[in-house]
């Protein structure tokens, strides 16, 4: 069934197609077009005028330009548009006004993507969903994921980011959302702001798109919560709140960690919720809290999304787990586990993960070490703006830390965390991950649960695949019991 007919595109747009052609989905990247795909000649990074003869060449049933490139045949199937982006805007439009399912709008400082990744599993087996491919959340990746929605679509699920004010206020208004959900206001993306109530302002500007009865989801528990609650009640919103703290609606009594799973007990509306996640993590029992209070504002039925989240794992670099086995075969000289937290860093996230790692089990034994050792691969945090050394330097005060046998550190800011930790839990003080890489078969053992986190731009995914590479790896066995 198509996506897009050229007559539909061409009334949406406002161009011009030189024949008629049907689409079936929408791609901006060659690498990952799919046969029957809408190409998106988009301009950020690159022109993508030039790769259109590729994507037809690869398949695309036509593509989104604002001329016809030179090494184009006359007589390809093009949508000829003034502004490309511009264009892809107007069908995320189209598209949105087409559906008439229910849209959750997601965003906060950290746990974005893995809230948009439970609502995705929560709601599967209750409805047709649609929600964002990765973390297409920004000025592009909204629109793209709103027009790759398909018409019958009952929920959708739109993840939106931000690194400057004002920047969710259209992306909100595209989406135009029945439930916005913000997870949480930290300090990232500090360079932008002033203080940490400047960016809850631009987090609540997720509510200025909301539909007439619209449903705010907020953390009840962070210091900035008025600042939402009081931008929520001028949108006209409902609120529910999740969270310790207050009277929350959806109220948490007890977060476990066990087996690799995390166990939750909670209580809305005078009933008891127990439920299990599927990866360990207390940040993972507030966003799950998030999710449960979003699927009942829509509709959905609370206790399914609830059994289903059971099987949800996080995303690659947000905390997945696996087990690499060492020997031959694998596991024959024990194993070591590896917890991926790669993909990006703030002080919030950070503290998250290493209050994972803190609560790991480790193995005693098999290795050179008698003892297995919880050691943390630590890069820098960016865009924290001039808080940035002492938001390094903190990371050594935090009570999880007392858990931890062996900090190694990549990059210059880094470095004030290295100094303030005790001299007995200080490890490597790398300038790049490629040193790290280098040091890794020294510096682990079996038994022992390694975390790799910083933020994407320091490379540490080249560590993580590294670490893969000692070994087989697998993920890593989720047990469910007690």
């Amino acid at each position: 069934m198509a996506l897009w007919t050229s007559r539909e595109a061409d009334e949406a747009t406002g161009g011009i197609s030189t024949q008629p052609w049907e689409a079936t989905g929408v791609s901006i990247d060659t690498r990952s077009l799919q046969p029957g795909d809408l190409f998106v000649a988009l301009a950020d990074p690159r022109d993508g005028h030039d790769f259109v003869a590729a994507a037809l060449a690869k398949g695309a049933s036509a593509a989104l330009v604002t001329h016809r490139p030179s090494d184009v045949p006359e007589d390809a199937p093009l949508l000829v548009v003034g502004r490309a982006l511009e264009a892809l805007e107007a069908l995320a439009v189209a598209s949105r006004a087409r559906m008439k399912g229910q849209v959750i709008a997601v965003t906060g400082s950290v746990g974005k993507t893995s809230t948009k990744d439970m609502l995705l599993k929560a709601l599967e087996p209750q409805g047709r969903v649609h929600a964002a491919e990765k973390s297409y959340n920004n000025h592009w990746g909204v629109p793209l994921t709103l027009a790759r929605m398909p018409a019958d679509t009952e929920f959708a699920v739109i993840e939106i980011g931000m690194n400057h004010p004002g920047e969710i206020t259209p992306l909100s208004r595209l989406s135009r959302p029945h439930v916005a959900i913000v997870t949480t206001v930290a300090a990232a993306h500090m360079q932008a702001f002033t203080s940490v109530r400047d960016i809850a302002k631009a987090k609540a500007e997720i509510f200025a798109g909301l539909a007439d009865g619209g449903v705010a989801i907020l953390n009840r528990d962070i210091a900035t919560y008025p600042i939402l609650d009081r931008a929520a009640k001028r949108a006209g919103a409902r609120r529910v709140r999740f969270g310790y703290a207050g009277r929350p609606e959806f109220a948490l009594k007890l977060v476990r960690q066990s087996g690799g799973t995390t166990t939750v007990t909670a209580r809305h509306e005078g009933a008891k919720l127990a439920f299990k996640i599927g990866a360990p993590g207390a940040h993972l029992a507030m966003n799950a809290l998030a999710v449960l209070a979003a699927t009942d504002a829509v509709g959905a039925d609370m206790a399914r999304a609830a059994l289903s989240l059971a099987q949800w794992t996080p995303p690659e670099g947000r905390g997945t787990q696996m087990d690499v086995g060492l020997g031959n075969p694998p596991g024959m000289d024990g194993s070591i586990r590896l917890i991926d937290e790669s993909y990006n860093a703030n002080p919030s996230s950070m503290e998250a993960a290493l209050d994972v790692l803190a609560a790991s089990e480790v193995a005693n034994g098999p290795g050179r070490v008698a003892r297995g050792r919880r050691i943390a691969i630590l890069g820098d945090m960016l865009e924290l703006g001039a808080s940035e050394v002492a938001a390094h330097e903190e990371l050594a005060r935090l009570g999880a830390i007392d858990h931890v046998d062996q900090v190694h550190v990549v990059g210059p800011l880094m470095g004030a965390m290295h100094r303030a930790l005790d001299a007995s839990r200080r490890g490597l003080q790398a300038a790049t991950a490629k040193e790290i890489v280098t040091a890794l078969p020294h510096i682990l053992d079996a038994g022992d649960v390694v975390m790799v986190k910083g933020s994407n731009g320091i490379g540490l995914k080249g560590v993580v695949d590294a670490i893969k590479k000692l070994g087989q790896s697998r993920p890593t066995k989720t047990t469910y019991g007690g």
